[in-house]
């Protein structure tokens, strides 16, 4: 089984923290929407013929797309891949939750939502520059319960620089309190070409303590687990059988195709990405060309892929698996780190599969490249 991503780089506003690619120009709107719907075409046998699970609109904000838009994708993705879909995503912000978008998307075929909430609180929201408003914020969850829709998935970001974790306590709390099945939870990232990450450059912010955000994260996976959410992932939490299919399937190595500027793709042996330019793609596909990056994986890179996801779920890590596809014996070789991490506390060893602590978790990539080949 295969998966589509489809790449919307529109947004009302620029977000401080995101460096993600878009535009906040919506006239070319139009015109990415028939790139995209080309691009498609073009690409339509680089799943060859697998047949496609789950279908995917993220961005951006691709809750920004008229019903003309988004009935135009939705009916190119059916004709040149058509099977019987398990999960159709659509990310949309809490203030596009309109009775007239939330009844289009449903009829459409969408059946989750992932509302990039962020924060309940009004400081923290008009801080982000979020688009929404802390009451939008609460509504959104019921708003979309009432159109009909049963499956969501809601963001939202911990590590605000204060004195006490009273915002995350509040907003995790909240969250747990209106049960959307599904939540999403990540630190704040200072990224080099944002607003944030000029103003810490220039020292008029400072981030939170990693200490700080450490103690978030401890009470985010204490918290969940009482309510009855499974950390399957390390930024994700979902109560049983409401898992995230199409982000799963990520982690779990699943082909999928990516389509739209700064769009990535994966075939199972090799990754790849469109550029990260509406123009320059606009120009490519509009004179038949594609011009997505193929990055050809070795061996070695295919392993430690497979060592740096697994280990990131709640599956973890088959040695079994990685003997049977790529002739690699991860116990002998790394056994001398496997017994350190596990005496650190930080790795688990079950006689069959290799898992991370809750400890661990905070240190995931470190642990990770330990057991590199």
């Amino acid at each position: 089984m295969a998966g589509i991503y489809i790449h919307i780089p529109f947004c009302r506003q620029a977000c401080h923290y995101c460096d993600f690619h878009f535009s906040t120009n919506l006239r070319q709107v139009d015109q990415l929407v028939l790139a995209i719907g080309k691009e498609l075409e073009m690409r339509k046998d680089y799943l060859k013929n697998q047949a496609v699970e789950t279908v995917y609109f993220g961005g951006g904000t691709p809750s920004l797309l008229s019903e003309r838009q988004l009935h135009f994708l939705m009916e190119k993705v059916r004709k040149l891949f058509p099977s019987d879909w398990k999960e159709v995503t659509l990310e949309a912000n809490p203030d596009d939750l309109s009775e007239e978008n939330l009844s289009m998307w449903k009829e459409l075929g969408v059946d989750r939502l992932s509302l990039g909430i962020q924060s309940f609180q009004e400081e923290v929201l008009q801080f982000y520059n979020r688009a929404h408003t802390a009451i939008e914020a609460m509504e959104a969850i019921a708003k979309s319960r009432n159109a009909g829709f049963k499956k969501f998935s809601i963001d939202l970001i911990y590590g605000f620089p204060k004195d006490n974790h009273a915002i995350w306590e509040k907003d995790l709390g909240e969250a747990i309190r209106q049960d959307p099945g599904h939540i999403s939870a990540y630190s704040l990232t200072i990224e080099p070409k944002t607003a944030l990450g000029k103003w810490t450059e220039k020292g008029s912010f400072r981030p939170a303590e990693e200490d700080f955000v450490a103690e978030q994260f401890e009470w985010l996976q204490a918290e969940t687990e009482k309510a009855g959410y499974i950390q399957y992932e390390i930024s994700n939490f979902g109560k049983p059988n409401e898992f995230a299919l199409h982000n799963t399937n990520y982690w779990k190595g699943v082909p999928y195709l990516g389509v739209g500027p700064s769009a990535h793709s994966f075939d199972g042996k090799n990754r790849g990405q469109n550029p990260a330019s509406n123009p320059k793609y606009l120009k490519a596909i509009n004179t038949n060309k594609i011009i997505f990056e193929v990055e050809s994986l070795t061996l070695e890179e295919q392993v430690n892929d497979r060592i740096l996801t697994g280990l990131r779920t709640v599956w973890g890590l088959t040695p079994e698996e990685l003997r049977q596809e790529f002739a690699i014996d991860i116990l002998q070789s790394k056994e001398k780190e496997i017994v350190k991490l596990e005496n650190q506390g930080w790795l688990i060893w079950d006689g069959k599969t290799l898992s991370l602590s809750k400890r661990g978790m905070l240190l995931a990539d470190s642990i990770a490249s330990e057991l590199f080949i």
